[in-house]
């Protein structure tokens, strides 16, 4: 992380969930950091909670406003830009395809354009979704080089974003001077995330309610993983291709195989890890259409970069459920959200980049 100290970075997104977590995680680095995004919807939001815009400059703003998004880059000059700005979810992707598209599809093309007008980006990373392939119902993971097709407008959209990005990499950013990415990640889970329609967040309100959690989709395996390690894995990605523009490309960012878990065994972890007799039970899903497999195969970023994952379903569960029942009992929580942070990278080291 030292490498981070003093540099410029650009975050759009950083008020959201993803955000907000790499938004502290940053600043604990020493790193120049301008946020653009939305502003933090409600009080329980991760950014107010953590305190996440503590030494950092926070424009508000929308991605697909470009005149705003500009002038926010022309004032910042980055030579780092981490873009996370998204509509994120699935369902509401099905209820506002124009919206998700705009967001998505124009939102990273606006970010392009201000690395493409304004020079001096060394290093530029998209993150989008592990949801951005053909989903074949494979039972083995999704490698780099398959065919990207996302189903439903959020997953298409994302597959759109990947598209841009590739386009720009080879048409503008050829020369050299600016190495751009993009990141897949799978679902992620933390503390903080009170978004609807993801399984944690919806056990979570089920636990404080005192209701049987409902599962809609026990059956359905994904690639799941605490907030932290995908993180750390753009931050790799990020600083390798500011050293060395042959970096730049497309990864991959999942845990182990035996992280894949149904919706099932995540809800039974949940509730290992919660106590109080909480429970869960499936219920009737006359929802849209949602893929019942979805694996990443990750050779490409350990070999290449020398990423490995930190904590098992288990331990990431576990840490989740740390933080919220830190939250509920009215700690800290900039506080408790550093010292998780410092945890994760400093158990890292001591392992030898082992798994715990």
């Amino acid at each position: 992380m030292n490498f981070y100290q003093n540099k410029r970075v650009f975050i759009t997104g950083h008020t959201g969930f993803k955000g907000s977590w790499l938004s502290a995680l940053l600043s604990m680095a020493g790193a120049e950091v301008t946020g653009f995004s939305l502003p933090p919807a409600g009080e329980e939001a991760l950014f107010k909670l953590a305190d996440a815009g503590r030494n950092i400059h926070s424009v508000f703003g929308d991605i697909r406003d470009f005149e705003a998004l500009k002038a926010a880059f022309g004032e910042a000059r980055p030579e780092i830009v981490l873009h996370l700005a998204a509509q994120p979810i699935v369902r509401e992707g099905y209820r506002d395809p124009v919206g998700t598209y705009h967001t998505n599809v124009m939102g990273t093309v606006h970010i392009l354009e201000c690395a493409r007008l304004f020079g001096g980006v060394r290093s530029l990373l998209n993150v989008t979704t592990d949801k951005v392939y053909q989903n074949n119902r494979w039972p083995w993971g999704y490698r780099e080089n398959d065919r990207l097709n996302g189903f439903d407008p959020y997953a298409n959209s994302k597959s759109c974003s990947e598209l841009v990005t590739d386009s720009y990499r080879k048409s503008f950013f050829s020369d050299g001077r600016t190495a751009a990415s993009t990141a897949r990640a799978g679902n992620v889970i933390g503390g903080g995330d009170f978004s609807p329609d993801r399984i944690v967040p919806d056990c979570i309100r089920a636990a404080r309610a005192g209701r049987t959690i409902q599962i809609r989709n026990p059956d359905s395996v994904r690639p799941y993983q605490h907030v932290l390690e995908p993180l750390a894995a753009y931050l790799r990605i990020a600083r390798r291709q500011y050293e060395d523009g042959r970096f730049a490309g497309c990864y991959n960012v999942g845990p182990d195989a035996c992280d894949c878990v149904s919706s099932g065994e995540l809800a039974e972890l949940f509730c290992r890890a919660w106590g109080d007799g909480v429970s869960w039970e499936h219920t009737g899903d006359n929802g849209p259409h949602e893929d019942a497999v979805l694996k990443l195969d990750c050779s490409k970023i350990r070999c290449e970069l020398g990423w490995e994952p930190r904590w098992h379903a288990d331990r990431a569960v576990a840490e989740t459920v740390e933080w919220t029942k830190a939250w509920l009992s009215g700690q800290d929580m900039a506080a408790f959200t550093r010292e998780q942070i410092r945890r994760f990278f400093a158990e890292d080291e001591t392992a030898g980049g082992g798994r715990k």
